[in-house]
């Protein structure tokens, strides 16, 4: 089982003189990058990751340099210290860019390895959150991740890093997405290969040595297996087609057998929450396992909670804004969201975590409890290794505020207008129902008039009473045979003048 590192954060009071001492380099003017701070003067309160590479050249890397000989030193702020020799890369691609100079990177052992407890594996990240001038954001999406229960997201650690001696700043170390006993567990070797597989949506990028695939004009990564055979590629599109078929044109009963539909809600209240730029783009996982398809893990939120630039285009003005829906009518969603019942599984899991969502952006909240947890830290990565942060990357990134302090009282506040508008606009305390719908499967159709002859001649009993009445009494004069006789008429299209097709409200508290 997967520790659920966000509930270990220690809850900090945040006194006047706590903020104060997370905010102060705020407006500090940072050193030249690449300036090694005096560590002796410092108190560890993260693990620290030194790399240095074979050749000396680990801070000029670029993505097309590729893995380079290096050794790995990890100590824990118990001390306890792993060293071994890797291969060390520069990861990513928006933030591969050459003048990004903060740069994300790989490392990867010979044989797995446990990092910092949290599980083994070959291959670990190093996020560098440059997009991001909180150092926040995918701190606080993998902790509303872990929070909601997806399954397989990553495990992760904020760390300070060295790269030849360089001080870098700080980072998340953190398992990437692949498969892995104790990543995301599918078994991609029984039957040839063909039984289950990773894939991650990709809309338009073009990489050497990356297998894509096309389904109902939906692009893919097949991920895992890692180079499919043409075989495999042909069993993975094969199954990913039926699945979004049965998602366009099937009942919630035979949806129920190929999707996990509890995974894909869990999916979709975070997307929805965080308003991910890239979520029609790229970075979105989705994983098949024993038969069905499942969302997740998640991945890559620096530029998400706000943080996207409004001027670019209707892309970026929808995730820049707190208000409006945001995933609906993106990649698989955009036939799953057609089923009105799937938004009664939104709305469930909304209820279920209100509390920690709408903690997220509160004063003394997860993002204040993190800024004062890692304060030192954060003000190491903008002071002594050079990072400035009213550093404007790349154009499609919001353009941060000077202070450090501004940018983290705009996420604040983002997230919390963020859950209001969800509240306001899911009601996840208020379920809905389809009138007319009297088996509950989202859609009418002559299997609803069927059900409530079934119900009238005491051949069955509806699992919840009050719910199936607001589906099935359409006239609300109880329920009778007219009952049958209007949903006859709808299917018809007669088009008489009652609520059916229409929705009604149901509060299950």
């Amino acid at each position: 089982m997967k520790s659920k590192f966000f509930k270990r954060i220690i809850t900090l009071a945040l006194c006047p003189a706590l903020l104060i001492g997370c905010l102060a380099f705020s407006g500090i003017s940072a050193a030249a990058a690449g300036d090694d701070p005096p560590q002796s003067a410092w108190e560890m309160t993260v693990p620290q990751v030194r790399v240095t590479t074979e050749n000396g050249n680990g801070t000029t890397l670029q993505k097309e340099d590729g893995y380079q000989a290096a050794s790995v030193t990890i100590t824990d702020v118990d001390g306890a210290t792993l060293s071994d020799s890797c291969s060390f890369k520069v990861r990513g691609n928006t933030t591969a860019l050459s003048w990004i100079e903060k740069k994300a990177f790989t490392f990867k052992f010979a044989k797995k390895k446990d990092v910092l407890g949290m599980g083994k594996g070959k291959k670990w990240a190093l996020i560098a959150n440059a997009f991001d001038p909180t150092l926040l954001r995918n701190y606080t999406a993998f902790s509303l991740a872990h929070e909601l229960g997806l399954a397989y997201t990553s495990e992760f650690r904020v760390v300070e890093l060295w790269v030849d001696d360089v001080y870098r700043g700080c980072y998340l170390l953190t398992e990437p997405v692949q498969e892995g006993k104790e990543r995301v567990n599918i078994d991609i070797e029984s039957n040839g290969g063909m039984q289950d597989f990773l894939m991650e949506y990709e809309r338009q990028r073009e990489e050497d040595d990356v297998t894509y695939f096309t389904v109902d004009g939906m692009r893919f990564i097949a991920s895992e297996p890692e180079e499919p055979t043409e075989e495999q590629l042909a069993y993975i599109q094969g199954k990913v087609q039926d699945v979004i078929t049965t998602i366009r044109t099937g009942t919630r009963e035979q949806i129920e057998e190929k999707v996990d539909i509890e995974s894909f809600a869990k999916y979709f209240v975070l997307n929805e929450f965080c308003k991910t730029f890239d979520f029609d783009t790229s970075s979105v996982y989705f994983y098949y396992k024993d038969g069905k398809l499942y969302a997740g893990p998640p991945w890559d939120y620096d530029l998400s909670l706000g943080n996207a630039n409004p001027d670019y285009g209707t892309r970026g003005k929808n995730a820049y804004e707190p208000e409006d829906p945001f995933a609906q009518n993106k990649n698989i969603y955009r036939f799953l969201c057609q089923n009105a019942w799937f938004y009664d599984e939104v709305r469930a899991v909304l209820r279920e975590h209100s509390d920690f969502i709408a903690d997220i952006g509160a004063d003394g909240g997860l993002a204040d409890r993190a800024a004062a947890q890692y304060a030192d830290v954060i003000a190491r990565n903008y002071q002594d290794a050079g990072w400035r942060v009213s550093k404007w990357w790349i154009n499609i990134q919001l353009k941060p505020q000077a202070t450090y302090e501004a940018n983290l009282d705009y996420l604040k506040s983002w997230c919390v207008q963020r859950s209001a508008w969800m509240d306001a606009y899911y009601h996840p305390f208020r379920e809905t129902v389809l009138v007319g719908d009297a088996d509950g499967d989202g859609r009418l159709t002559i299997g609803d008039a069927t059900y409530i002859q079934r119900v009238l001649a005491e051949q069955l009993v509806p699992e919840d009473e009050e719910r199936f009445l607001l589906r099935a009494d359409i006239t609300g004069d109880g329920l009778s045979i007219d009952d049958v006789t209007l949903v006859l008429r709808y299917l018809a299209e007669f088009g008489d003048e009652n609520p059916i097709g229409e929705t009604r409200d149901y509060d299950p508290a």
